[in-house]
């Protein structure tokens, strides 16, 4: 599949306010986010690592390439989210056999929902005061 010693595939994922952008070269299996190692980055939370690792694991290729990612805004659960979904679309690039079973999982989908804006007169998106009858 990665046919150069440096060559790597790329993939760029968004969730809420979080962006991802991903770089799946051949490897070790190593996931290194913002210069991390991902369980350093994530506080050894094992849902959430199984949730990262969730396209290759797919593949069964867990322990054949290495992932460099790039990650900045939201939260954790934006972020694993946006992750997941960058590290997919780098692999379907790599080839068109690895999209379908990707795609099959339903790991090539954008969550779309983002946070609604608040508006005014009210005390959040849709939150009013408190009804009074009198």
């Amino acid at each position: 599949m990665v046919t150069k010693a440096n060559s790597y595939f790329y993939g760029i994922g968004r969730r809420k306010s979080a962006t991802a952008r991903a770089r799946v070269m051949s490897g070790k299996g190593e996931i290194l986010i913002n210069g991390q190692a991902a369980s350093d980055y994530f506080a050894n939370s094992a849902p959430i690592m199984r949730e990262l690792n969730e396209p290759l694991t797919v593949l069964g290729k867990v322990n054949d390439f290495n992932v460099t990612l790039v990650i900045t805004g939201g939260g954790h659960a934006g972020q694993v989210d946006a992750a997941r979904l960058a590290i997919a679309k780098a692999l379907s690039t790599m080839s068109e056999d690895v999209n379908g079973s990707l795609r099959k999982v339903g790991l090539l989908k954008r969550d779309s929902r983002e946070k609604e804006r608040k508006k005014y007169g009210l005390r959040s998106a849709r939150k009013r005061e408190q009804f009074s009858k009198r």
